[in-house]
């Protein structure tokens, strides 16, 4: 696998990251270091409070004598719209509820709001519209609140949406990115990089003809039955922006731990591999929509695995490493040869508008 590389190819942009700005670019919205970098300086440094700062992909909302709540929320602005998989709604809604899922909270309800291109076609948006409707009917959850606001022609690119999840948590559960324990088996849904490459491929950048196809789904039916066999599944979240390397890179600051990968384990598919071999791209960074990664103490890791498989979304589901004491906040990966390498959260931007 290879580290990022600068390309020039239509639709991609990776600019060399810079520590100071004085304007956002695109690799502020990647899920790697700027963003984080721009998070911390912009936003959280103004909004203190124990729920945001806990950095998970949804916040715990409690008090006594009321059920604990799980909120989140997202922004998607994917180019194009339609893609082989997926489209802008079915992502909307889905990572939204993955969002909640990994938190281990049971999805309830979404609100949904619409930023509109003046000129976009009545029946793209009837399409998208209908997409959502029929992945949040198979997620179990109602749209229950919405907005729609309308700009001029030039300044959406057709349509954004922004979603907000609802979900229902358990007394009894405390899925966290800092309880990652030394010992602990890591485990993956799926297949890497499937999303990413199948939105770039749409965008006709690629140059090549490939069937691969999005994984965008809710995945929170496995994420129930995956919880109704191991009450130690410590930490989950889903890979999107940043890819697996990133949100391991996450969990492993949280948690005050190191992971080690084992490069052989990662399920990855051909059309994945040569996309990212032709681009310079390694597909432990780019943005999946239908995996999550689990944290499971090693003694339940093999049957939270055999779940994973019996689910049509996991059915390609692995053991790919371990947590361990050292070293702290980073990640290894064991290579082929038998040597180490570190593997980084993402710097600036690799695919832009992917999600």
């Amino acid at each position: 696998m290879r580290n990022p590389t600068k390309v020039s190819i239509e639709g991609l942009n990776c600019p060399v990251p810079l520590t100071h700005r004085e304007r956002i670019v695109t690799g502020h919205g990647s899920g790697g270091k700027m963003m984080q970098e721009l998070i911390a300086k912009t936003f959280t440094s103004q909004w203190q409070n124990p729920m945001l700062n806990a950095g998970n992909d949804g916040s715990v909302i409690s008090a006594r004598g009321y059920a604990r709540l799980v909120v989140s929320t997202d922004a998607h602005v994917v180019s194009p719209l339609f893609f082989p998989g997926g489209d802008i709604g079915a992502l909307a809604v889905c990572g939204t509820v993955n969002d909640v899922a990994v938190m281990g909270a049971k999805p309830l309800y979404l609100t949904a709001s619409f930023i509109l291109e003046e000129g976009l076609e009545i029946s793209t948006l009837e399409r998208v519209v209908e997409s959502m409707r029929a992945k949040a009917e198979e997620a179990g959850v109602q749209i229950v609140a919405g907005d729609t606001k309308v700009v001029e022609k030039g300044l959406a690119d057709g349509l954004y949406i922004s979603t907000t999840g609802i979900g229902l948590l358990a007394d009894r559960c405390h899925i966290n990115g800092w309880e990652a324990k030394p010992g602990d088996a890591v485990l993956i849904s799926g297949t890497l990089g499937d999303h990413g490459i199948a939105v770039l491929s749409a965008r006709g950048a690629l140059g090549l003809e490939t069937e691969l196809a999005s994984d965008v789904a809710p995945l929170n039916e496995m994420i129930a039955d995956m919880m109704a066999v191991s009450k130690n599944i410590h930490v989950m979240r889903d890979p999107t922006r940043g890819g697996l390397a990133t949100s391991l890179n996450e969990i492993a600051k949280q948690s005050k731990v190191g992971i080690v990968l084992e490069e052989g384990s990662i399920p990855i598919k051909p059309a994945v591999e040569s996309a990212s071999e032709l681009l310079g791209f390694d597909p432990l960074y780019i943005a999946n929509e239908g995996k999550l990664v689990a944290i499971v103490a090693e003694d339940e890791a093999e049957e939270v695995l055999q779940v994973m498989r019996s689910h049509k979304y996991g059915k390609e589901a692995a053991r790919i490493g371990r947590v361990a004491t050292e070293p702290q906040g980073r990640v290894l990966m064991k290579t082929l040869i038998g040597s180490h390498r570190m593997v980084d959260m993402l710097m600036g931007e690799m695919l832009p508008r992917i999600c």
